[in-house]
């Protein structure tokens, strides 16, 4: 789902809602989530799917991010670091290939696969793909002082 950046809480929730319901009369009634160790996280999506007669389904829950991560990548994977929180992680990281190198040289506070916020990446190619989503990397924007962001631009 498309929203703006500077879109609230509350705005957020009633974009989620309309598209939760469009699929809902379709008759999906689950959706699946990346998300590993987050309660508040976990807590939030069931809420929202509740609303609309929908369950969250969370395969990854509690599993070691370590193994993770390296399983994703001997799958095939491929992603792009497109948001680094650099309370958490320098702003170099953002733009940058989520691959061996990337996860050496995270440091160790750092959770492997993001899921304390340090670090948000898109998932651009591997084994469940036709093929990959092109894509070309543009500018890098720091927003609240705090989080970097490289825009990724649909490559025609």
């Amino acid at each position: 789902m498309f929203i703006a950046a500077d879109t609230s809480d509350e705005a957020y929730g009633a974009r989620m809602r309309e598209v939760l319901e469009r699929y809902a009369q379709v008759g999906i009634s689950a959706v699946a989530f990346g998300d590993i160790f987050l309660e508040d996280v976990r807590r939030y999506r069931e809420e929202k799917l509740a609303q609309v007669g929908m369950q969250g389904l969370f395969p990854l829950w509690g599993r070691d991010t370590a193994e993770l991560a390296r399983a994703f990548l001997d799958r095939g994977f491929r992603a792009v670091v497109t948001c680094v929180d650099s309370q958490a992680l320098d702003g170099a990281f953002v733009g940058r290939d989520f691959d061996e190198r990337f996860l050496a040289q995270l440091p160790p506070q750092v959770d492997p696969c993001g899921e304390n916020g340090a670090f948000h990446s898109f998932v651009y190619n591997g084994p469940i793909f036709q093929e990959p989503v092109p894509y070309t990397k543009g500018e890098v924007v720091v927003r609240e002082d705090r989080f970097y962001y490289c825009d990724l631009v649909p490559a025609t």
